[in-house]
């Protein structure tokens, strides 16, 4: 019989969601039952009764529309009930023997788990013990990071690392954190903390251990990190307060704010002179809010202090905070562990940021989403990020020199751990593969088969083998075909009579076969998206880099890089100026009735808002990676401290291109006799299906002897597609193709100018 269980963890029907819960039920609308339930003040355990008393406008709807009568009503006859059932996360319940005798117990519903019926204070009313295990992937990241520094340590013949020993006054560290950099770095690497990290500029490990215990809705709808920032930067009338005398070692590290739980009982031990048991038990009243023993706590914490000196009103004044606080207090134990991982990877980011973006890599290496955030975050740090590579690359992301991080095998998709480790054993024991046909003679395509060749292909991992991926993947079944007879040959023992290797396994480069023109960079780039979850070695974006100017007020970066003076057009709701910026969609973001997106020109971002009408006459464009050109009015947000862009219109990049070309131009190259014809031809196929269009096309020639510039005839005027911009760089090179824009200036050769 079980002596291990998990604890109940009940889910009550607090004020906003039984208003929601009940509104459903009724059948009314969301964005209606929303609206109301938003109208409930930000405050800790706040009753329906207790909001229409503090909210006149929840006050007045109340009274004034029998609808919302009703709502109001329904929920207050089931406010408080327990909602649902669940389970703590990591909570663990030990009885000294079999649980039944102490606790009645249920297995939750399609599992094996063991579950109390009892919650955790019922548990601990009936003499149970109940620990929390929280299980961090911050710490394998750690580990991994500390690994791979101390074997490049071992190689310089430098001391290990000893991650427990760090110094934590490291000005680099604290300058990571006051940059808000702190992408990876553990529980600051969200939006929000990110602003607190940017508001409160911490300068010393306590600041870090506040940092993770104010980034929570008590202290944030409370008025207490506001507080708290001010009185750490000096912002505030006068010295700070610490209520008593007595009491300014204990609130010093806080700035004279009660953060912490065990500041009340700290409070409580130096003031009114609680033992550390009667001030937890008080801790714990507070926690619990229960009338009759917060009475009872008052008396005895009033005649404590006043025994002690402290005159009787301030010490019921110091109580009435004390209790106030202690309803947002944080375990300062658990706030400060949090801060040691957070300083510790922040400290590691500063220091060896490759081995630690490697680390953090590897962990999120089956989640793409994140996958393409640390990136982004490497491109910031000017780290590089290599290709995948059979001759390089193991399952997990590697360091490569001081700058350099290596793709891991393992974040392919569709390249498996057994299809990797025979990669690796292979290579390891034989040494770098030579061809794709020696790569496919060596491995068991049963293990490696041709789903996997094709993935490792896309995503540019055969690269380094000195042949494109459109003629690898050409080539690919006639290698597999060669590796599938070197199996046979193996199997049934074929060899030659002195025991020296077949002509199969001798032969390394494979056949000679004919190099075909590498893929668009579209589909080279597209293979990568679908096979990393990201584009490596390019961007879409990239192709129109040239010309973006074109189309944009300015590029993001520009636009964004200052805040608009107070007073300014540029901020508040109505405020703000025309702007057209261009770029991909990196983010799609939906909260309840309201869309925003993130648009990245590779410069910086910008959050992009849609209202209903605009969102609907675009929604086919809004989508995650959408190359797009959008005008709207650009204003500063003073609640976010950031730019942001209200969309009026959304267009195609590729569309807007094609609208505004006036003008292909093309550097011919020189070409002798059948040659010249065979270009001519081609370039005839290549225009014709593009017809007709509003662009003309220009030929610039420059011979040995002469050089002129021509413009193609009527019929032949085309549209400035991707796709033929694409083709005709196939026919006379990436560099040998412009775009021009605008109205003609003079002959085609003016374009190369």
């Amino acid at each position: 019989m079980p002596v291990l269980s998990v604890p109940l963890l009940p889910k009550a029907l607090a004020a906003k969601a039984v208003l929601r819960d009940a509104g459903r039920v009724l059948g009314l609308g969301y964005g209606y039952v929303d609206r109301i339930a938003k109208l409930v003040p930000f405050e800790l355990d706040i009753t329906l009764d207790a909001a229409l008393e503090k909210e006149p406008e929840l006050k007045k709807l109340y009274k004034d529309e029998e609808e919302v009568r009703n709502l109001i009503d329904l929920a207050r006859s089931l406010e408080g009930l327990t909602r649902n059932a669940g389970k703590h996360a990591g909570g663990v319940v030990i009885a000294p023997s079999v649980l039944e005798d102490f606790a009645p117990l249920y297995c939750e519903e399609g599992g094996g788990s063991v579950v109390t019926q009892f919650d955790k204070d019922d548990v601990e009313a009936a003499g149970l013990v109940k620990f929390d295990f929280l299980g961090l992937r911050t710490l394998t990241i750690i580990e991994h990071a500390v690994r791979t520094i101390n074997v490049a340590r071992s190689a310089a013949g430098e001391a290990a690392l000893d991650i427990s020993e760090l110094p934590m006054d490291d000005v680099a560290s604290y300058q990571l954190l006051k940059g808000c950099e702190t992408t990876a770095v553990f529980q600051l690497e969200s939006r929000g903390m990110k602003d607190l990290v940017r508001r409160l500029q911490p300068d010393r490990f306590e600041d870090i251990v506040a940092l993770v215990a104010l980034f929570r809705p008590g202290p944030l709808q409370s008025g207490m990190v506001d507080d708290f920032i001010a009185r750490k930067h000096g912002r505030i009338d006068g010295p700070i307060d610490y209520l008593h005398p007595s009491l300014e070692n204990v609130l010093k590290p806080t700035y004279g704010v009660i953060l912490y739980q065990e500041q009340v009982m700290q409070i409580a031990q130096v003031l009114a002179g609680y033992s550390l048991g009667g001030a937890d038990l008080l801790r714990r009243a507070m926690g619990k809010k229960k009338p009759e023993e917060m009475a009872k706590q008052r008396t005895g914490f009033v005649a404590g202090a006043v025994a002690r000196g402290v005159n009787e009103p301030q010490a019921a004044h110091i109580f009435d905070l004390m209790e106030k606080f202690a309803g947002y207090g944080f375990n300062k134990s658990h706030s400060a562990a949090y801060a040691l991982l957070s300083y510790q990877t922040a400290w590691l980011k500063a220091h060896y940021p490759a081995a630690f973006m490697a680390a953090v890599l590897s962990a999120d290496m089956d989640h793409t989403d994140k996958v393409v955030t640390i990136k982004d975050e490497c491109d910031r740090m000017g780290l590089a990020v290599s290709p995948p590579d059979v001759n390089s690359s193991a399952y997990e992301f590697v360091v490569v020199g001081l700058r350099e991080v290596r793709y891991g095998l393992g974040a392919i998709r569709g390249v498996g751990r057994a299809a990797v480790e025979a990669i690796t054993a292979e290579r390891e024991a034989r040494g770098a593969f030579r061809s794709l046909e020696d790569f496919c003679r060596r491995l068991d395509l049963n293990r490696v088969n041709r789903r996997v060749l094709e993935a490792l292909i896309r995503s540019g991992s055969f690269d380094s083998l000195g042949v494109n991926r459109a003629t690898l993947m050409a080539r690919l079944g006639a290698a597999m075909q060669l590796g599938e007879q070197a199996t046979r040959a193996v199997a049934t023992g074929q060899n030659d009579l002195f025991g020296l290797s077949t002509p199969a396994e001798s032969e390394t480069a494979g056949p000679a076969g004919v190099l075909l023109p590498e893929w668009s960079e579209t589909q080279r780039l597209a293979g990568e998206r679908e096979t990393l979850g990201l584009y490596l070695t390019g961007h879409p974006l990239s192709r129109y880099e040239r010309d973006l100017n074109r189309f944009v007020t300015g590029r993001i970066a520009d636009l964004i890089s200052d805040r608009p003076m107070q007073g300014s057009p540029e901020r508040g709701f109505f405020g703000g100026r025309q702007a057209s910026v261009a770029g991909y969609i990196h983010e799609v973001r939906k909260r309840a009735n309201r869309t925003s997106i993130v648009l990245d020109d590779r410069t910086g971002r910008m959050e992009v808002t849609f209202f209903e009408e605009v969102l609907q006459r675009h929604r086919e464009l809004i989508v995650k990676d959408a190359l797009v050109l959008i005008e709207g009015q650009l204003r500063f947000d003073e609640q976010g401290d950031t730019w942001r862009l209200a969309a009026k219109r959304v267009t195609e990049l590729n569309r807007a291109r094609e609208q505004q070309a006036q003008r292909i131009v093309l550097l011919w190259p020189r070409a002798q006799g059948a040659d010249q014809s065979l270009l001519l031809q081609r370039l005839a196929d290549t225009l014709a299906p593009i017809r007709p269009g509003p662009c003309a096309v220009g030929v610039r020639y420059s011979g040995a002897q002469a050089s002129a510039a021509l413009e193609l005839g009527a019929e032949w005027r085309v549209r400035a597609s991707l796709e033929l911009i694409e083709a005709l760089e196939q026919l006379v090179g990436s560099h040998g193709v412009r775009v021009v824009y605008g109205p003609p200036t003079g002959t085609a050769s003016s374009a190369y100018g």
